[in-house]
């Protein structure tokens, strides 16, 4: 199970990826990762989550402030 920043974090991921029309395999491509790996890790119930060096290639790939992928306050 996903720690609360973990949940944060994947849904922000999964929320931004689809105001950017990106989809599952085309933002997998862009990370080097497959396709299961970004569906693990947008999913709750899986222990699969992105570690920092995902989030940063991921704020640069959806080009937002790293911030946005993480709470401002702890949880």
């Amino acid at each position: 199970m996903k720690s609360k920043i973990e949940l944060y974090t994947s849904d922000k991921v999964k929320q931004y990826r689809l105001e950017a029309e990106m989809s599952l395999q085309y933002f997998a491509d862009c990370l080097n990762v497959t396709p299961q790996f970004i569906h693990d890790c947008e999913n709750p119930q899986k222990a699969q989550a992105f570690n920092f060096d995902h989030v940063n290639e991921i704020a640069k790939l959806l080009k937002r402030p790293l911030w946005d992928f993480i709470s401002k306050y702890p949880l």
